[in-house]
């Protein structure tokens, strides 16, 4: 294993797919040159704010579609882990494998990770849905997407890798089931209300727990439908320190995961080989 520049990348994206993914490449583009080996696009990178008609027609088949080929274009043009933050991938069944017909109008939030040859190395359906209301504003995943079940990690020149998306943030039994990882990848949508009173709390608080690096890419901005996403992409150390944040905007947040501080910080505090439960 071996240090790896890493880089989160932060979009305010729209409805069009295709406007998205030009957003996309030229913020990927910038994340490569400043030296990274692994880049994070955000949780609906590829459609944020379209009419319901619209987001039900980016739904793409497992391993065919616009945005999955985009990501396997740009991840083996530069030779990079590129992870998708989700895409919006048909499921038809249900659990339990009988056919249920409102799976036809729900797609899982999947994140989607390609390595440097452009094959996908993992795939994570998003477990935990989000549901808020307050004041104007109001949101349920589960209408339009189908829960997951199975965490996931992957291996990459770091180490292990574990992923993640937005409101998993809030169940840090997901982050324990993953034991030890040296990345944990979160991209978010992060509503600016949620934002600014949970994000970093949560987020350094899972790199703290598990001491591990934390890589979050977020949405950061006014959206054209009027909603706003709070942004402050970042990177955090295992002790819990901000290595790099971009608070507002597009752009790209980046740093070094290093297997040295990793080790550090575990030698000074053993609690991972505490744990009684």
């Amino acid at each position: 294993m071996r240090n790896m520049n890493v880089a989160a990348v932060q979009m305010v994206s729209g409805p069009e797919v295709e406007e998205n993914l030009v957003a996309a490449r030229r913020l990927i583009d910038i994340a490569v040159a400043e030296g990274a080996e692994l880049v994070l696009l955000p949780e609906y990178f590829g459609t944020l704010g379209a009419s319901l008609a619209a987001r039900q027609a980016a739904y793409e088949n497992d391993g065919d579609g616009v945005q999955q080929q985009f990501l396997s274009e740009m991840a083996r043009n530069h030779s990079i882990f590129l992870i998708g933050g989700c895409v919006p991938v048909r499921s038809c069944v249900s659990n339990d494998g009988a056919s249920d017909e409102q799976d036809t109008q729900r797609a899982r939030s999947a994140c989607l990770v390609y390595g440097p040859d452009g094959e996908r190395v993992a795939h994570y359906d998003k477990i935990h849905l989000f549901k808020f209301a307050y004041g104007d504003e109001s949101y349920d995943e589960a209408e339009l997407i189908k829960a997951g079940d199975t965490p996931e990690t992957f291996e990459a020149p770091c180490g292990r890798v574990a992923l993640s998306i937005c409101y998993d943030l809030r169940f840090p039994e997901l982050y324990r089931s993953f034991g030890e990882v040296a990345l944990t990848i979160v991209p978010a949508a992060f509503t600016s209300v949620t934002g600014h009173a949970h994000w970093e709390v949560l987020l350094r608080a899972r790199a703290i727990e598990n001491q591990c690096y934390v890589l979050a890419a977020g949405q950061g901005g006014n959206h054209p439908n009027g909603r706003e996403t709070y942004g402050h992409s970042m990177l955090i150390d295992p002790w819990g320190h901000v290595v790099s944040c971009l608070p507002y905007g597009e752009g790209v947040a980046a740093g070094l995961v290093d297997l040295a501080r990793i080790d550090e910080v575990r030698g000074w505090l053993p609690a991972l080989q505490h744990r009684r439960l």
